[in-house]
């Protein structure tokens, strides 16, 4: 091989998995601490700022707010500045929420900071559409972008571990939270270091509503809708289900919160052959899986929270399944909407959010007041399996005929 032709493809290659490796610290901190850090709390947030149910779900709902309100303003930075600003935006975002909530003196300073941490998932995730788009070659796109969603895994992975240290003692909950924003310094500086500054364009690009509302994406923001409800309830309230129930024998009562987000990271790096298994099995098989494993979590969680096995399998299921649909979500966008994938993605996430504050913890912290824990997360898990079902007939019908990959 030429000489120059194998530095220029070594070049392409490594500025590839710079890119990728740069959102998977972005979305570690975004899609980790700052997003399930106050479920992951929650129980010691209780006991310090005297929360309610009702009062715990207005907080945890106005993180999911923040989250919503920044998308819009990620895309616009992102089409008319560049990719790397509106990551840069919300990395900054996380570390001054986590600094407000490790000094919080009281539970509106609390809201205020979990709501500025909470608005970092808007900025940090939709402009890798765009830059792995522009950057990364067409098969290599589902690897990338897989390792981009994934990043989510090891964030909630770390959180939980420096939680269990809460629990027993070794460290004090304010100490973590000023980890986090040391943490967020750092994603800053790898956001600078190898997020490209440039914009793939040199003018700014647009696409037209009607083509974001077509036929063939309604499927995919449904999707997104109830993915964003399920995930934010089990987030918020999972933990405080399995302390409110007795926690796990033989653990202090703190301990089982960190226990179950240390499952739900773990389990979450299946994420990263989600591109593989889509491209063997299809597309509506794997959606059907992911949803039926949705569910199947929060049944656990509503049934038997008090078991080792069951805390683990719900937290596990939940953490593959939230993986998976976000790597499913960030490749079925670039799909729809070639050219335009971040736009199209950005919908899809709008959609999610909407989920998590239409129909998350704001809407479960009263059901839960009001009907019990317990069948409030059966009633939960409803949403989830009707989507499984859908998408089970979806790929059956469909194999009854041939069909490419991607419509499967």
């Amino acid at each position: 091989m030429d000489l120059k032709v194998f530095a220029q493809q070594a070049s392409f290659e490594g500025a590839t998995s710079r890119l990728a490796w740069a959102g998977f610290f972005a979305t570690a901190i975004a899609y980790g601490p700052a997003r399930i850090g106050f479920g992951l709390f929650l129980p010691a947030f209780r006991e310090d700022f005297e929360l309610s149910t009702a009062l715990a779900g207005l907080i945890a709902g106005g993180g999911f707010l923040a989250f919503l309100l920044a998308l819009p303003v990620a895309a616009w930075l992102d089409r008319r500045v560049a990719e790397r600003l509106p990551v840069l935006v919300g990395i900054v975002s996380a570390t001054v929420g986590f600094t407000i909530v490790a000094t919080a003196s009281g539970a509106g300073v609390l809201a205020v900071g979990v709501a500025i941490a909470g608005a970092s998932a808007g900025f940090c995730w939709s402009p890798f559409e765009d830059a792995v788009e522009r950057i990364v070659s067409e098969e290599a796109r589902p690897g990338a972008l897989s390792i981009v969603s994934t990043g989510t895994t090891t964030g909630v992975a770390v959180a939980g571990a420096l939680a269990l240290g809460v629990a027993f003692g070794a460290i004090d909950w304010r100490t973590v939270w000023f980890i986090f924003g040391f943490v967020g310094l750092i994603a800053l500086v790898t956001t600078i270091v190898w997020v490209p500054s440039g914009r793939g364009d040199s003018t700014p690009r647009t696409i037209r509503a009607p083509r974001l509302m077509r036929r063939r994406a309604l499927p995919m923001y449904a999707t997104a809708f109830v993915f964003g409800a399920t995930n934010s309830i089990y987030i918020s309230f999972a933990a405080d289900r399995i302390v409110a129930a007795g926690s796990l024998p033989g653990l202090p009562g703190d301990a089982a919160s960190a226990v179950m987000f240390l499952s739900y990271g773990i389990f979450g790096i299946v994420g990263l052959a989600t591109g593989w298994m889509v491209q063997r099995v299809g597309l509506a098989l794997i959606v059907a899986s992911i949803f039926t494993a949705f569910a199947t979590s929060l049944a656990i969680i509503a049934l038997i929270p008090g078991s080792w096995l069951g805390v683990a399998l719900s937290a596990g299921l939940q953490g593959a399944a939230v993986m998976m649909v976000s790597a499913v979500l960030s490749f079925w966008s670039l799909r729809l909407f070639p050219g335009r994938g971040s736009v199209g993605f950005t919908v899809a996430l709008v959609m999610a959010a909407a989920g998590s504050v239409l129909a998350g913890p704001w809407l479960a912290g009263s059901l839960i007041d009001a009907i019990g824990t317990k069948i409030a997360f059966l009633s939960f898990a409803i949403p989830p399996f009707a989507v499984a079902l859908a998408f089970a007939t979806w790929a059956y019908v469909l194999s009854r005929r041939p069909t490419g990959q991607w419509s499967r």
